[in-house]
């Protein structure tokens, strides 16, 4: 799993019949301090109505989203497990 934050939204007017009714977002992967790492953005499924600006969690494990959908039949890696409210370092 990774921390990253939510940069946009995919609209999409054509799409696998599996991913129907769930909403893509572009995110970029995050340090604990929140800053972006690397320069790469992902696509990711979002199941927890994250929004722009949100810092997220995300898995990024075909096993672990084929257990999360309950089924294989999405084409997904990447998803959108939680909102993260707040980071506590001890």
């Amino acid at each position: 799993m990774l921390l990253a934050k939510v940069k946009g939204n995919i609209v999409s007017t054509q799409k696998n019949q599996h991913l129907k009714g769930h909403k893509l977002l572009i995110a970029q992967k995050i340090g604990l301090d929140g800053n972006y790492i690397g320069k790469n953005d992902f696509i990711a499924l979002d199941l927890v109505s994250a929004g722009i600006g949100d810092t997220v969690l995300v898995v990024q494990e075909g096993a672990a989203v084929k257990q999360i959908l309950g089924h294989k039949n999405a084409p997904v890696h990447t998803m959108i497990v939680a909102v993260v409210d707040k980071i506590n370092i001890s």
